[in-house]
């Protein structure tokens, strides 16, 4: 009887991994084939690269009042409209003849993603009990690395039977069903404002709570922005991994999408890994040792000068990210109280956007202006003091809060 019922109290959460995971190979199929239409359409490198600027770009338009958004309408509703959304732009985009109409139509998928993660977010705490989470998100990061494994494999049948346009429109139809599949989860709204106006006062007083709430946790907002500028300077060294791999590796276009697959196989070794092993870890060693290890991916691939060294690192730091997300997503939903939550990911995700523009352009000049080899090192020092000092900051807390608790 205890058993039935721990398997029907997983019944939402599952229906919610599915959707998630849906999206997730949608997302990559979208992304390799959107890349092969412009290339194509353009002939042009720099034409691709604009579409990495729309994303960071979209979450800067879109976060400073999002989470004014999420924390007073219907999340789930919010959630199923953004899905939906996603599906029926992309369905237009292959009538689009000029690149400046498929850069809006991209630039606003990319908001409607940026209005979905911290909707996301915010539903998942709400549905998922505190005991469940860390189990739900090592199941979520095992469902995002099935996505990073299975997209791109699903994107080469489909370009091999059609076309990317054939991609694009499967990609329309992973959005829709995700958000039918949403549908059948439940409207959970114990403090939701209904579609109160979101005016330039409620604004002003929206980013008011977040200044306050970042003044009065203070070590918690310490840890989350340490993790966000972690994120950034993975983001930005990843920006030179193509150019890493064919000019100071040399490695062939063949071997390098062999890399490719030893960073999807570490995901999902990672991934099984911490599904098995999460629950009996503490949240601050699930993070604590993810970013460290992370970093000494990073550290071994900026150093190697063969495929040998680099698939070490690779696989060494794609294991390694599966625990530290699991440790973020895990600490970020049980100290962030949900009234609060949409608003407090939106402004923080529009800084992280602005630091991920700042830190790529950065990082590519330091590459023109030295070498690809030294920017990548100089990036995995500044990601290990990041993930030491988040270690340090966690460690204290630990120490704060068994102490307290020993006064008790």
């Amino acid at each position: 009887m205890k058993k039935k019922k721990e398997v029907a109290s997983w019944k939402f959460p599952l229906l919610l991994l599915g959707g998630v995971g849906l999206s997730n190979i949608g997302d990559w199929i979208y992304l390799i084939a959107l890349n092969l239409i412009v290339l194509d359409k353009t002939g042009s490198a720099l034409a691709v690269a604009v579409l990495y600027m729309l994303k960071p770009a979209a979450a800067l338009v879109t976060n400073s009042w999002s989470g004014s958004l999420i924390d007073r309408w219907n999340q789930r509703n919010l959630l199923i409209g953004m899905d939906i959304l996603r599906g029926l732009l992309l369905v237009t985009l292959p009538w689009m003849d000029s690149m400046a109409a498929i850069y809006i139509i991209v630039f606003i998928v990319n908001m409607s993603s940026a209005i979905f993660e911290p909707t996301s977010m915010t539903y998942i705490t709400k549905l998922i009990p505190i005991g469940k989470r860390k189990r739900f998100n090592s199941l979520r990061s095992l469902i995002d690395s099935g996505g990073f494994l299975i997209g791109p494999a699903i994107a080469g049948a489909l370009f091999i039977i059609g076309s990317p346009w054939l991609a694009i429109y499967v990609n329309a139809a992973t959005f829709i069903i995700s958000g039918i599949i949403t549908s059948f989860l439940p409207i959970l709204t114990d403090n939701v404002s209904r579609h109160e106006k979101i005016t330039l006062s409620a604004l002003k007083k929206d980013w008011g709570v977040v200044w306050k709430f970042s003044k009065d946790n203070r070590w918690i907002m310490s840890v989350y922005f340490l993790f966000a500028l972690f994120i950034v300077m993975t983001a930005a060294i990843d920006s030179l991994e193509a150019a890493f791999s064919k000019e100071v590796l040399h490695l062939s276009d063949a071997v390098y999408g062999l890399l490719v697959s030893v960073a999807g196989a570490g995901i999902a070794v990672g991934a099984i890994v911490a599904t098995i092993f999460a629950h009996r870890l503490s949240t601050s060693v699930l993070m604590g040792i993810g970013t460290v290890s992370v970093t000494v991916g990073y550290l071994i691939y900026a150093i190697s000068d063969g495929f040998t060294g680099a698939g070490i690192g690779f696989f060494v730091l794609s294991f390694s990210l599966a625990f530290a997300n699991t440790g973020f997503m895990t600490f970020y939903q049980n100290e962030i109280p949900v009234e609060v939550m949409g608003r407090v990911t939106s402004v923080y995700g529009m800084a992280e956007a602005g630091c991920v523009i700042i830190a790529t352009a950065f990082i590519g000049a330091a590459a023109q202006l030295t070498s690809i080899q030294a920017s990548v090192m100089a990036g995995a020092i500044a990601m290990l003091c990041i993930a030491l000092v988040l270690c340090l900051i966690q460690l204290k807390q630990v120490k704060v809060r068994t102490r307290a608790r020993g006064m008790i």
